[in-house]
């Protein structure tokens, strides 16, 4: 079993299939797309006008069709940015196979693999382990429980899960589908638009019209029908009023503008794995900075051995402890890179593997005697060699010490079981004890400091400028990391981060008040040796204060903060655990793509804010003028190509430039109330300006193609203003795109072939001039409410 299976055992097996999290099939996609609620009533309504109507009526159903078109290219482009991206995402796995070791993608791992584990590395499939060398697995994200739990010969371990120390093999006993974390979210493993506010809103929205359709549509038939002589101009009247009431677009430019933000920010190599991350960009007002992988580059460099006593063999045992580990952190590999070998008789015995929750590793190496290697505030207890290092720190440098002790913890009381701590305040994730030394206590006892290791972090060359985005668009940026609170302090202050001289130590927070907790968030910006389940609780913590949290992180230690935060954001270097749980992944590792990130959140949800009060005041205006059309037994002031014609020109066209246009506002919760306080008395004053146009014109000698006409310049002169209102503040542009809307609407009214299509005749100069007249009115009247509405709070 040692060397796994062969060649020929894995073309028979069981592969790892798993429907991606990031996209969902093309069936899929035409059938929510084309069979929706709304398309079958239009369809219905398509065929009866073209039944019992003229042609030109019919040209809504084109709408339709184009709306169809449109969302599946644009989700299919959305599609293939995702798959690309979640390929490159892909971590591959490492498998031994005719007694070798092999990367393998995570489709192509197969029933019976043996699979290697190492910190950081996830679990894919489930298993039974076979080799354990102090492996330690984090399961929190299936049972909530942040303690790791060491694993030995025989155990079982569940994908979902992820190695956090040691190192050790498992064989897989549950593959695709049939692996425990599919089964357990096969849900959330799919692809989806939706959960979010905004998606919440629009379905509400489309909810409540369709239950307003149905009954203000039937009266609005009988009304026509009873009422009027021809019973094709019947039909259409009713038509007319019910397409009208339906926002068909919504939804299509809704899902445009997410398609296209996740095709825009696919270009930047950023993969969003979960669409309504879009929206959770916008409402960011609080960033939780890891500063290692995310302020620094990945990867450090050795700078210094500072040995403390004179013969001591200090290069062999950083030598022989940073080769412990078969998967090194980034410590142990800049250690490595200068000690490239272990001299003879450094064979470990016993053994106690890195984790953030220890911040500390150590081996007993027989004669040689038990080391350590970790943390200086965790390992030591003051004295000079804990000044010295914390001199070191104060310069930004990440200080290690070496150190000798008489007895080494177990795993198990490494972590925490029963050991007491140093220092005082919260819990350390995974220990369940005081923190401040995360149980080194035993330790502490005989630990004598041998030397002190220095490391130069490379900070981001990109990291002030993009610091100083996000202090301009107003959010504040927070700095956690489990490092050195002077050394994070330094490397901080350098950024001219604010408050970054007053760095914090979280092993002095309080962890059983969290509205304590939350005060101390607020009135500080940078935190030092944050322990993992501490990152957690500031998140949480920080939520309970009403912010909007986005964290990013690249280490193991930020799995429970980034799958709590509102935003998860991961660098691409960074685990495979803490890739697969975060909803955006900086697949280039940039630094500088966070502000490309949140401005694009901030465009799609503005964006869709302003189409969706285009969209709603149309329904509105048509639900009222529906309404009182069938209460009074009067003619439909319109027909379908009349409305056909102004919803392109103040709607469907200026609604597509809208949805995709650059925007920097960063988006409020109350998109439901805002939406209404604006769409309700915009529409009711155009259906009454409407109404009042075409009754004017009626009681007058005029035809009823002239009275339409007047309705239809009313009409367009309303929602027209309203389109200038929504498409504030305005720029060169957007002044460009209301304008040739107007120009193309007064240029259709003069070309004879347009006029004899739309049923348009604008002869009656005493009629278009009331129009005018009333549109005028009606507008200013629009500016006031919709302003009066705003200020009010529901």
């Amino acid at each position: 079993m040692a060397n796994g299976l062969t060649s020929a055992q894995v073309a028979g097996a069981k592969p790892n299939h798993v429907p991606r999290r990031s996209s969902r099939s093309l069936s899929a996609i035409v059938r929510a797309n084309v069979f929706t609620l709304f398309n079958l009533v239009i369809g219905v309504l398509w065929a009866l006008v073209l039944i019992f109507g003229e042609w030109q009526d019919s040209l809504f159903g084109l709408v339709i069709v184009a709306n169809v078109l449109i969302g599946i290219v644009q989700e299919l482009r959305a599609k293939r940015t995702l798959d690309k991206l979640a390929v490159i995402n892909e971590a591959p796995v490492r498998v031994r196979r005719d007694g070798e070791e092999r990367l393998v993608q995570p489709r192509h791992v197969v029933l019976g693999d043996l699979i290697l584990l190492g910190p950081g590395e996830r679990l894919l499939v489930d298993g039974e382990v076979v080799e354990s060398d102090g492996l330690e697995v984090d399961e929190s994200l299936l049972t909530g429980e942040a303690d790791p739990v060491h694993k030995q010969p025989g155990d079982e371990v569940l994908s979902g899960s992820f190695a956090v120390a040691g190192a050790g093999a498992f064989v897989a006993t549950r593959v695709g589908t049939d692996a425990y974390a599919v089964k357990l979210a096969e849900e959330a493993s799919k692809f989806h638009l939706a959960h979010s506010e905004l998606r919440e809103g629009v379905a509400n929205f489309i909810k409540y019209i369709t239950w307003l359709v149905i009954p203000i549509g039937a009266l609005l038939i009988y009304s026509q029908l009873k009422h009027s002589a021809d019973f094709g101009t019947a039909i259409t009247g009713a038509v007319a009023g019910i397409v009208t009431m339906i926002p068909e677009g919504l939804v299509l430019m809704t899902s445009i503008a997410f398609a296209v933000g996740v095709v825009r920010l696919g270009r930047r190599k950023c993969l969003v794995q979960e669409l309504p991350a879009i929206e959770g960009l916008a409402r960011v007002d609080v960033l939780c900075l890891d500063k290692t992988g995310t302020l620094t580059a990945g990867g450090m460099d050795l700078d210094q051995v500072l040995p403390l006593r004179d013969g001591h063999p200090v290069e062999e045992a950083l030598a022989a402890l940073a080769h412990l580990d078969q998967s090194p952190n980034a410590t142990a590999q800049a250690i490595r890179a200068r000690y490239r070998s272990v001299q003879d008789g450094w064979a470990a015995g016993e053994t106690v593997p890195f984790s953030s929750a220890r911040k500390w590793s150590g081996a007993h190496f027989g004669e040689r005697g038990a080391w350590v290697l970790g943390a200086p505030d965790v390992l030591l207890d003051g004295g000079d060699a804990y000044d010295q290092a914390a001199e070191l720190a104060a310069t930004g440098a990440r200080v290690l010490v070496l150190g000798r002790t008489r007895t080494l913890p177990t795993p198990q009381q490494a972590s925490g079981a029963g050991i007491e701590a140093s220092g005082a305040g919260g819990e350390v994730a995974g220990a369940g004890v005081e923190p401040g030394g995360a149980g080194v206590e035993a330790a502490q006892a005989g630990i004598e400091a041998v030397a002190l290791v220095t490391l130069k972090q490379r900070v981001r060359p990109d990291a002030h400028e993009t610091l100083r985005y996000f202090a301009k668009q107003g959010v504040t940026v927070k700095v956690i990391s489990g490092d050195n609170p002077t050394a994070v302090s330094a490397i901080a202050t350098g950024l001219e981060i604010p408050d970054a001289h007053r760095a914090v130590d979280a092993r002095d927070l309080p962890y059983d008040d969290e509205a304590k907790l939350g005060e101390l968030l607020d009135s500080h910006t940078v935190f030092g040796r944050v322990s993992p389940r501490q990152k957690r609780q500031f998140v949480t913590a920080l939520q309970a204060r009403g912010h909007t949290v986005a964290m990013t992180g690249d280490g193991v230690n930020d799995v429970l903060a980034l799958k709590d935060a509102d935003l998860g954001i991961a660098m691409g270097a960074g685990s495979p655990a803490t890739k697969a749980v975060a909803q955006v992944v900086l697949l280039d590792d940039k630094f500088a793509t966070l502000p490309h990130v949140v401005g694009e959140g901030r465009r799609v949800l503005a964006n869709i804010e302003r189409v969706s009060n285009l969209f709603l005041t149309k329904t509105f205006y048509a639900i009222v003028l529906s309404l009182l059309v069938g209460v009074a037994g009067v003619m439909f002031p319109f027909a379908p190509r009349h409305s056909t014609l102004t919803n392109a020109l103040t709607i469907g066209v200026p609604a597509l430039f809208l949805a995709l246009a650059p925007t920097f506002e960063r988006s409020k919760p109350g998109f439901v109330p805002r939406v209404l306080r604006f769409a309700v008395p915009a529409g009711v004053l155009c259906a009454a300006a409407v109404l009042l146009s075409f009754w004017a014109a009626h009681s007058g000698t005029s035809t009823l193609v002239e009275d339409q006409t007047s309705a239809v310049i009313t009409l367009f002169l309303t929602t027209w203003w309203v389109l200038v209102l929504i498409t504030r503040p305005l720029n060169w542009w957007r002044i460009a795109l209301v304008a040739s809307m107007a120009a193309a609407f007064a240029i259709g009214l003069t070309i004879p072939f347009v006029r004899h299509f739309f049923a348009l005749e604008p002869g009656n100069l005493g009629n278009n001039l009331a129009a005018i007249g009333i549109s005028i009115v009606a507008g200013v009247m629009i500016s006031v409410a919709v302003k009066v509405a705003g200020t009010l709070r529901t």
